[in-house]
């Protein structure tokens, strides 16, 4: 079952103080009393990580600074905790049924120890979430979910659950390590007798890892850069982590943090949910077509096909700043003349490139790549151009 909402959570700890005399002196207060740990915040904050709030955990932003940390992720092997991602188990002969009414892609193609990305679209043509889904066999799935929505999306999928697909929370049980970088594979492999090099990329194995049973082990990553999913029952994290910092010494392995993990999937054009997908935006509008499979049927399908027929009006771009100043969340983008275009989603100085990027918004007759768009940042009208995603080849 899921945990008691944040607003439970919160009225209770209120009561608690009142209760006992006692006041809360700031909603800064109250946050950190309910912020979340993982199994490895206290080694975040022995390494000297700045830590801080991110989907109700005290999550480490960065340890030596975002372009260091990116680099290494980039040239060599680090290792990101991203046990703040959500896990659900759906198990049954009904559960894949289950699975294709709420995914827009087609599990049903999967075969045993493949994963895929899909979203889950809602019934206004939104997307609930972004998320991934993991064959284990015919009768079990693992679906990984993004850490802001765990609630929003179990409850998502059990509003639709006409069956009684037995489903399992195990969110908060369960550690997560992304282990990303060219040198991942030779710094993980003397903890394990799986043949790292033979997991194909969206494929895993569940096998005994630096000695802990039933490990799964994912050719998956948010980066470009390669590398492999670790999903740990938490009793054996510490001991995993400890574990793979001894074995990746010799490639200097690293710990890095979330900012770097966003600039890592900006240059690979890949979408962050929150900004540049979210409740409003459309599958084919996003550009994931490629994950919206009309030879099924599924929540939301109408409305992503009604677009991809019609066209859509709007398109997610990426684009390259050519006047010099960083594109940022909700700013507005014009065309020549200073009208209204769209709207940037993301947007950073790529430490790969050394130029400015960014994903938007944009009106359908402005999302042909080399065209010219502008980026308001405050009184100024920046000059862009619109660019083929991925900005750099992985």
């Amino acid at each position: 079952m899921i945990d008691e909402t944040k607003s439970k959570r919160v009225a209770w700890v209120q009561f608690f103080f009142i209760s006992n005399g006692l006041s809360l002196f700031s909603p800064t207060i109250l946050n950190k009393i309910l912020m979340k740990n993982t199994p490895f915040t206290d080694i975040h904050i022995g390494l000297g990580a700045k830590m801080a709030p991110f989907a109700g955990y005290n999550m480490p932003i960065s340890y030596k600074g975002i372009n260091e940390e990116h680099h290494q992720v980039r040239n060599a092997v680090g290792v990101f905790d991203v046990s703040h991602m959500g896990e659900f188990i759906l198990k049954g002969e009904n559960a894949l049924d289950l699975i294709q009414r709420v995914t827009s892609n087609d599990a049903s193609k999967l075969i045993d120890g493949q994963a895929q990305y899909s979203c889950m679209p809602n019934d206004k043509g939104g997307i609930v979430d972004d998320l991934l889904v993991y064959k284990k066999s015919d009768t079990e799935y693992l679906l990984v979910v993004n850490a802001s929505n765990i609630e929003k999306d179990w409850n998502w999928i059990q509003s639709h659950n006409t069956k009684s697909v037995p489903m399992t929370n195990i969110s908060d049980d369960t550690a997560l390590l992304a282990i990303q970088g060219p040198k991942a594979t030779e710094a993980l492999q003397s903890l394990t007798s799986v043949d790292l090099k033979s997991i194909p990329y969206y494929h895993f194995a569940e096998s005994e890892f630096a000695g802990c049973p039933n490990i799964i082990i994912s050719a998956t990553g948010y980066t470009g850069a390669g590398g492999f999913e670790l999903y740990i029952p938490n009793r054996h994290a510490v001991a995993v982590w400890n574990k793979i910092f001894a074995s990746g010494a010799a490639q200097n392995i690293a710990p890095i943090g979330l900012a770097a993990r966003d600039t890592l999937r900006l240059e690979m054009g890949f979408c962050l949910y929150g900004n540049d997908i979210n409740d409003t935006t459309n599958p084919i509008e996003a550009g994931l077509g490629w994950i919206t499979k009309f030879t099924k049927d599924f929540v939301g399908r109408s409305f992503a096909e009604n677009i991809k027929t019609q066209g859509a009006s709007k398109t997610l771009v990426g684009f390259k700043m050519v006047d010099k100043g960083i594109p940022r969340h909700d700013y507005e983008i014009v065309d020549g003349n200073g009208k209204n275009i769209g709207i940037v989603t993301s947007g950073t100085q790529s430490p790969t490139l050394g130029e400015a990027i960014g994903l938007g918004y944009v009106a359908a007759a402005h999302a042909k790549s080399d065209s010219e768009i502008f980026i308001k940042v405050r009184d100024k009208q920046l000059k862009a151009v619109v660019t083929k995603l991925p900005f750099i080849k992985a």
